[in-house]
This record gives structure tokens, C-alpha cells and sequence, in this order.
């Protein structure tokens, strides 16, 4: 108990405060599941996935947005061909991925210009055209290209404002939701360009601010000159080390988070194995960049996975929703980024929301971890 204690994960984990986000009838033929979510009257509340069921949402740090616990990754969705790609990705299926998580009830996408170079912001445009059900839209700055396609680190403040402008055409919008500096680089631009999208939300073309990437001191430096909404960490059960001072800052300091690659980039899927590695295509990032991907934490990830088959299967649930219940079992975490890519994947991934863990599952899983 001690050790889940320290990791910020107890036998109740923590919830919001909320209104409901209904789920189709259609998208209720996929998921008919109760579940109970962390217990703090100030975050949640049960949620019940069904007919006419409402998601239930947790309110985002300082703001008035009441997102749903796991919301649409649009990172794969930009396609190949530039230096973070996950392979080629067919339009057509990337919509109707998008348009199955908003019919399971989910209530925001997290995009950013550089996932294919501007392309996953137009693929999220492009889901959303005609919809009745337009879900909150975050997107992010900070990282350009030039006509080869290499990619810069830039936080001037006109820079800052032209990815801005960019961003609104191409998603199609008059205000982002959530405007993100992606990552704090340079460092010496770091106050300059968080003075900027204070500059930005003042003016109403975005509506709240948050980080992606940053350690303690350099949200301590963006605290200074405007309050942070939001961070984006790393954090799944197979990178923890946000547990030792990200997390618990962003705890005390009311600052929303929203964990990114709560399955260790599909690692944690329990689709994994030697063969299917060795064909991932030489532009997808996971080949050769992700430090998860190579051996010996490949083999650990797969083994650890079948542990979450095990647990899952006792639940109903898949390894994939298993992992990201672990992740948002956090009382720091108030979201998840979920990505998925075709059809068919969102309705498992989506059980998640409102799977709990008992202390069984989660000794059983921290055995595998030490192993």
C-alpha cells in the first residue's frame, strides 16, 4: 500500500467534478459497461457506459472545460513521411476512428501542427465538418518545418502567433480550445512564448493555455506570468518518472494533467511480438527512435502485457483499456490520450473510462513491472 500510495494510485482513486457527455445509441451496441472512477466529490462521478448513458467528464485544471477521461490522440493520424511518423495512414480510416470515439461519448481530440506537418490538424478538420457533436479542440506550438520538411525548435513570440493563425485555418475554427507550447525548446524562449499565448488567450483566439514536457522549474517559470491550465507529461505504468516531482507539482498546484502514451505507444496493446516489430516500416518512429521499442524493454513491455490480458480478462476488458485505467487511477491525472487509427479500436479502448482496478490487479501488475 505504501509504494501505491507514494505513486499517487490508492484503493479510491480520485474523480471530478462533472456534467455528462452522452454516448450515441449507436456507439452503445459496442460498450455496455459500469464503472466507478475516483471518489472526489470536487472531480466526478460514476459513469456508466450504455444506452442513453451518460461519459462522465472531470473538469480541466482552472478551466470551464469538463473533458471525459480519455480523449482522441490525433498523433498517428498525420500520416508518414516526416521524422515522428507511425507510417502511412489512410484518411478515410482516421474519420471514421474520430468519429467512433465521439459516438462512444468522448469529448476532445489533441492534435498539433507538426503530427505530419500540419496534416493531422487538417484529417481532424475534416472529421469534424457537418458534425452536431464538435468536441473541445487542443492543438499545441512550438515545433515548425521548412520546404525539406526538417523540423525547428522555435518559442519566439512571432512565431508563436503565426503556428497560431495557422492552426485556426486549418482546423477551421475561431478559438482553440487548448493551446499548448509542445515542448520547452528552446529554453531561453521559454518565457517569451508563454507570455505570447497569454498574449493569444487575452485576444480570444484561444481559450485556455497550457505545456507539454516540462519539468517543475520551467512551469514554475510560466507560473510567474500566467497561470497554467494544463500540463502533458509522458506517463504510463512502463515511464513513470513523472511520479516523482511532475505529478505531484501539478497536483498542488490545481494544474490539469493530461497524461500522453498511457499504453507506452501500443506497446501495452498485448498485439506485440518479435515478428511484427521487425515489419513496422522504416518511418514509423518506433522502429528505431522509441527507447521502449528497443530490447530489453521490448521483450519486458510484451511480458507485462500479457500480465494486463490476465487482469483483463477478469474485468472484460482488454489489455489496452487495463493500462490507461491504471494511468488514470493517478489522483493527479485528470485525462488520457488515446489514439487509434481505424475502426473497431475505440470501443475497447473506451471501457477504460470507467474500469477500476481493485488492489489485487494492481499488486499483480506491479509484480510484473519489478520482474
Amino acid at each position: 500500500m505504501a509504494q501505491r500510495m507514494m505513486a499517487g494510485i490508492s484503493d479510491t482513486p480520485p474523480i471530478a467534478a462533472s456534467s455528462v457527455h452522452t454516448v450515441s445509441r449507436a456507439a452503445s451496441r459496442h460498450v455496455a459497461y459500469l464503472g466507478i472512477l475516483p471518489e472526489n466529490p470536487a472531480q466526478s462521478r460514476t459513469c456508466i457506459f450504455g444506452e442513453n448513458r451518460p461519459m462522465q467528464t472531470r473538469q480541466l485544471g482552472n478551466s470551464d472545460l469538463q473533458i471525459t477521461p480519455v480523449g482522441f490522440g490525433a498523433w498517428a493520424i498525420g500520416g508518414g513521411d516526416w521524422s515522428f511518423a507511425w507510417g502511412a495512414q489512410d484518411d478515410n480510416e482516421s474519420v471514421t476512428a474520430i468519429h467512433e470515439a465521439l459516438d462512444l461519448g468522448v469529448n476532445w481530440i489533441d492534435t498539433a501542427p507538426v503530427y505530419g506537418l500540419g496534416h493531422s490538424e487538417e484529417v481532424v478538420a475534416k472529421a469534424l465538418a457537418g458534425r452536431a457533436n464538435r468536441p473541445y479542440i487542443f492543438t499545441k506550438c512550438g515545433r515548425v518545418w521548412d520546404e525539406t520538411r526538417t523540423i525547428g525548435k522555435r518559442l519566439t513570440a512571432e512565431s508563436i502567433r503565426a503556428e497560431c493563425e495557422a492552426s485556426l485555418r486549418r482546423l477551421g475554427v475561431d478559438a482553440i480550445d487548448l493551446y499548448q507550447v509542445h515542448w520547452p525548446e528552446p529554453d531561453e524562449e521559454v518565457e517569451e512564448g508563454w507570455t505570447e499565448l497569454a498574449r493569444l488567450q487575452k485576444e480570444g483566439k484561444v481559450r485556455w493555455i497550457g505545456v507539454s514536457n516540462f519539468s517543475v522549474s520551467q512551469m514554475q517559470r510560466a507560473g510567474n506570468i500566467a497561470p497554467i491550465t494544463s500540463l502533458q507529461p509522458p506517463y504510463s505504468m512502463l515511464r513513470r518518472d513523472a511520479e516523482a516531482e511532475i505529478l505531484p507539482y501539478a497536483r498542488e498546484h490545481g494544474i490539469g494533467v493530461i497524461a500522453y502514451s498511457p499504453m507506452a505507444s501500443g506497446l501495452l496493446t498485448g498485439t506485440w511480438t518479435k515478428e511484427r516489430h521487425a515489419a513496422l516500416p522504416e518511418d514509423d518512429w518506433r522502429k528505431h527512435k522509441n527507447p521502449l521499442f528497443q530490447e530489453p524493454m521490448f521483450s519486458h513491455g510484451v511480458a507485462v502485457a500479457e500480465v494486463l490480458r490476465d487482469v483483463g480478462e477478469r474485468h472484460g476488458a482488454s489489455p489496452a483499456a487495463v493500462a490507461i485505467a491504471w494511468v488514470l487511477a493517478n489522483s493527479a491525472v485528470t485525462a488520457a490520450i488515446v489514439g487509434a487509427r481505424k475502426a473497431g479500436q475505440y470501443a475497447e479502448i473506451a471501457v477504460a473510462a470507467g474500469l477500476r482496478l481493485t488492489a489485487y490487479d494492481r499488486d499483480k501488475i506491479a509484480h510484473a513491472l519489478a520482474t
